[in-house]
């Protein structure tokens, strides 16, 4: 199928998002390695409208992540994240950095950044930099310094970046354009999960912004910093999906299925991954919709992280209880694919998020069967 530049009326987002998973889950195994990366299943998202797809219509793209609820971004996340979490985690990136795009671009740089993702670039969002030296943007309108723990390091080619002016401490947004295979250092992503993801630091010393979107201190705005924390649950939702996956194909091969203390086990793992899906489909809606206070969808997105990851957590012992020793052994489906979620489930500062989320629930008026009702502001 050749890439639909504009797509169609009749695009299947969530088709092609099928797509992409089965080809991804079948080249995972090869692309596990610390030089890694699914190149070819990147190539899918472009050859099959994905990349495009959060591009508004009018514009080229399918208008993915504008729907009321976003019931059909967060159905592609977790689908490409069952494929592949390293996929998942870049794709996710590329949809953050294209709803910044949409959110805060000039309208001349807009069109001109939302055109580069129809036509294939890859873009993502970095933020992290060494404790010693953040990136500055200097008085010449060049850059100076690096970003750490970029995922598709090298791979990406539009990367919205924070960087911070000498004597401003407000961090600004920028995208820069890079070249396929330069600037990037993966030495030192020698992690036990995710070697996929290309993460690790990128040298922007010497560049020129190609764009600047916003003001100062806009890519902290809430509710859609913290708030879009929800789409990489939904990714991390198909991780747990693939685990549980593997696990159930297990027992049925091995015909271990017809012992009652594995089908409890199984039964207790289906019961986390169905509440990790509700709360993630709740998340996704909060957000999209934005008719709450921001810190109550900031605080139920909260609640969300640590509802995937405990659901994950509680997946992993199960599953590898059930199948034991051979799922570690390389080789067998589940080896990998607990290696790759339990790396990715690790996000920054889970007990902030949780006991910020409870300080919401506590100050609030009314009873906390309303508090994330659409509708109620008070």
């Amino acid at each position: 199928m050749d890439q639909r530049t504009p797509l169609d009326l009749a695009y299947d987002a969530v088709a092609a998002a099928r797509q992409v998973a089965v080809a991804a889950s079948a080249r995972a195994g090869e692309q596990d390695r610390d030089d890694g990366f699914p190149a070819e299943d990147v190539a899918d998202l472009a050859r099959l409208g994905l990349l495009a797809a959060p591009v508004p219509a009018e514009e080229g793209g399918a208008g993915l992540g504008r729907e009321p609820d976003a019931a059909d971004l967060a159905e592609i996340l977790r689908l490409v994240g069952s494929g592949s979490l390293a996929l998942g985690r870049v794709y996710e990136g590329h949809v953050n950095a294209l709803d910044l795009v949409l959110r805060y671009a000039a309208p001349a740089e807009r069109r001109a950044l939302l055109a580069d993702a129809v036509s294939g670039h890859l873009f993502g969002v970095w933020n992290t930099e060494p404790a010693a030296d953040g990136l500055v943007l200097g008085e010449d309108g060049s850059l100076r310094g690096q970003k750490t723990f970029a995922s598709g390091a090298g791979r990406v080619t539009r990367a919205l970046v924070t960087a911070r002016r000498p004597a401003r401490p407000e961090p600004e947004m920028l995208v820069v354009a890079l070249d396929p295979g330069t600037r990037a250092d993966l030495s030192a992503w020698r992690a036990q999960g995710m070697r996929a993801s290309a993460t690790g630091s990128v040298d922007l010393t010497g560049l020129a912004p190609l764009a600047r979107l916003g003001g100062p201190d806009d890519y902290h705005r809430e509710p859609h910093f913290s708030g879009g924390a929800w789409r990489f649950a939904a990714v991390q939702l198909g991780g747990i999906e693939a685990v549980f996956e593997a696990w159930r194909g297990h027992l049925a091969r091995t015909g271990r299925g017809i012992d009652p203390h594995q089908l409890a086990r199984l039964g207790e793992g289906a019961i986390a991954l169905e509440g990790a899906r509700s709360f993630v489909a709740r998340a996704a809606g909060l957000v999209a919709h934005d008719a709450l206070p921001p810190e109550r969808i900031v605080a139920f997105v909260g609640l969300t992280r640590l509802a995937v990851e405990r659901a994950g957590l509680e997946v992993l012992g199960l599953a590898q209880r059930s199948v034991g020793l051979q799922g570690f052994l390389r080789g067998h489906p589940l080896e990998r694919l607990s290696r790759d979620l339990a790396t990715y489930l690790r996000q920054p500062a889970p007990d902030r998020a949780l006991t910020a989320a409870a300080a919401t629930i506590l100050a609030a008026d009314g009873p906390v069967d309303r508090l994330w009702n659409l509708g109620e502001a008070g």
